[in-house]
């Protein structure tokens, strides 16, 4: 029998060593050493409003983005929990990342009929209800992570 690998830490120097990486831990916003997971979801966020400002995706465009943001990142997430050792290593928030732009992408139809100050205060409550249900893994969250974690009891 081959020897455990002892589980590493991320760092700025391990995120920097590959892309895949550098995607995974959320630019850098997975290596906050307070709430990483709140972390990645605000760097979504602003990715998101980035993305959507610069690019103007239709929903047909935001579909594609998420698609590829999806198969990508599931790569990104695999390669670095590997390369961690560890089986949901709290500094991959990609898919806190990716799971917030479908939350977005599927209220930004609604969005434009608010005026500006009520955009923010949905975008805050969407932002604050994610995280929410993230935390205590209720509903559709708790089912998604029993899926991707054999040892989660179903």
């Amino acid at each position: 029998m081959a020897d455990a690998v002892a589980p590493r830490r991320a760092t700025w120097r391990f995120m920097g060593l590959h892309p895949l990486r550098l995607m995974a831990l959320g630019f850098g916003s997975g290596l906050s050493p307070v709430a990483p997971g709140t972390a990645g979801t605000l760097a979504g966020w602003l990715l998101f409003l980035l993305i959507d400002r610069f690019f103007a995706p239709s929903n047909i465009g935001w579909a594609a983005i998420i698609a590829a943001g999806f198969l990508i990142g599931w790569w990104a997430c695999t390669h670095t929990a590997r390369a961690l050792a560890t089986a949901d290593p709290s500094p991959v928030v990609w898919d806190e990342i990716i799971a917030f732009w479908i939350i977005l992408a599927v209220a930004l139809p609604l969005m434009p009929v608010w005026p500006d100050a009520w955009s923010w205060a949905a975008q805050l409550a969407l932002f604050g209800l994610f995280r929410l249900f993230d935390a205590v893994k209720r509903g559709p969250v708790g089912w998604a992570d029993s899926l991707f974690k054999p040892d989660h009891p179903r």
